[in-house]
């Protein structure tokens, strides 16, 4: 007898998202277009904000196509009022293709990648990948402009090396990334530009884009935009999976996707603001003088270090909270009357690796989010947001569970402890998962929609469960 269950609305939705964003300007255009559906307005940061933040309203403004930041304004919120951030990362470990990446070796075709962040590399082999990214072009009135691509077809592959020509290394799978983890794209043509050495290996003079790249590959991007090769002046392209986010288990139980870590939390906080903002106590809730900001903050380069302009280091929060609250004294009282919940995945307890979590903080897979906890500060949890957090699952009846690493492990960390130097209270949270950082990740379906409800009642609730606390 087949068992067929219906999966979660939510976990459905969160598939199509992650579909849609193979890298992190896709996942920031799949964010704009649906922050706009619920009304949002794009702002520039260039541009003065003073009059569109009076009277209150919503709000998106991106950096560099590649990091977003969203926000509801009350319409009698004040200077010097509280913020709720949700801050997640959309950037997850990957292959990029390098500025100059045309090779050739033996009669192949293959395309130079740098590595991204720590990902499980030995999962990228033998899989069919594709490329997504954005492209350079000049326009027909002579200006220039960037446009993302995704192409949808299998275009390269990481072939492994047959178990008979390395006897003996089976069960110890190991290589080389920079020699032994190069793609192919195809076979070479013979009137292919360039002269091979005697080693078979293909010399190239890198001065312009149509020389740094073979010119099937400008070819199939030419294609996929309807321009002319030379209309490419520059690009930055990711390799992602074709197999797509897909639900999996006997009951529907798995999502079985790559870049559950962490888009997964992104979408969450996207649809959370997004439905509460179109809500019908939205109305009541923005009418309220004591109510907060709502925002989210979809940074990149968190696998790296969140060290860049789109990051989590970055200016961005610090700026929205200087053009809420422009004056010292009122951008004081903002950041001591803020919170942020730093939210990315964390690691599900294993059934074949048991030894590899502390046996009280082992969370499960569809048990609810996880609250994070580390001593040494690699997360930013301390009692007083763990307590806060806690009360805000309990308003919508959810189930809380707690992480914390083995003493003798080392601790990964998150957007949390960078935007904490703030000085903006920040509590680290996330739904369990297994295989992180794998080409091919499995998360809950129930969760999804656990953590948007928590991101709800965050929205809805927390200035007025704030007020209630004393602590200093």
């Amino acid at each position: 007898m087949m068992i067929n269950a219906a999966a979660p609305e939510a976990a459905t939705r969160l598939l199509q998202f992650v579909n849609a964003s193979p890298t992190p300007l896709h996942a920031v255009a799949t964010a704009a277009l649906r922050l706009e559906k619920a009304g949002f307005r794009k702002l520039r940061e260039k541009d003065d904000w003073e009059k569109d933040l009076n009277g209150g309203g919503k709000f998106y403004v991106t950096r560099n196509q590649s990091c977003i930041l969203a926000f509801t304004v009350p319409q009698k919120w004040k200077p010097g009022g509280g913020v709720s951030i949700v801050a997640t990362h959309v950037d997850s470990p990957n292959l990029r293709v390098r500025p100059v990446s045309k090779k050739a070796k033996v009669g192949y075709l293959q395309v130079g990648v740098e590595t991204y962040g720590g990902g499980l590399w030995h999962t990228w082999f033998d899989r069919d990948l594709s490329l997504a990214g954005r492209i350079i072009l000049k326009e027909k009135n002579g200006g220039f402009t960037s446009k993302l691509i995704k192409i949808d077809r299998p275009l390269l592959r990481v072939p492994s090396l047959a178990i008979h020509l390395q006897r003996g290394s089976g069960d110890n799978f190991q290589f080389n990334q920079e020699t032994e983890m190069m793609p192919i794209l195809g076979m070479i043509e013979e009137q292919l530009n360039a002269t091979a050495d005697k080693k078979g290996t293909v010399e190239v003079k890198a001065t312009s884009v149509q020389e740094q790249h073979h010119a099937a590959l400008l070819e199939v991007l030419s294609q996929e935009l309807s321009v002319v090769p030379e209309d490419i002046h520059d690009f930055e392209l990711h390799l992602y999976d074709t197999q797509p986010s897909q639900l999996g288990g006997i009951k529907n139980e798995f999502i079985f996707s790559p870049r559950m870590d962490n888009q997964f939390s992104s979408f969450c906080a996207l649809d959370a603001l997004a439905t509460f903002s179109t809500s019908p106590s939205y109305s009541s809730y923005s009418s309220s003088v004591s109510n907060n900001v709502n925002a989210i903050a979809l940074f990149n380069h968190e696998e790296v270090g969140s060290v860049s302009t789109t990051g989590a280091e970055s200016s961005l929060i610090p700026s929205l909270l200087s053009r809420l609250s422009p004056t010292p004294a009122a951008h004081a009282q903002t950041i001591a009357r803020s919170f942020l919940v730093s939210a990315d995945m964390t690691h599900a307890v294993h059934p074949n690796y048991l030894s590899k979590h502390e046996e009280n903080h082992a969370p499960r897979i569809n048990g609810g989010v996880a609250i994070k906890t580390n001593a040494k500060q690699r997360y930013a949890t301390e009692a007083v947001g763990r307590f806060l957090l806690k009360k805000l699952i309990e308003k919508r009846a959810g189930k809380v569970q707690e992480y914390e690493v083995r003493n003798d492990m080392a601790c990964g960390s998150t957007v949390g402890p960078a935007l904490s130097k703030i000085g903006v209270r920040t509590v680290d949270i996330g739904c369990p998962m297994l295989s992180m950082h794998s080409i091919r990740e499995t998360a809950g379906t129930h969760d999804a929609q656990s953590l948007i409800d928590l991101f709800t009642s965050f929205f809805e609730g927390f200035a007025e469960l704030d007020a209630e606390l004393v602590v200093d």
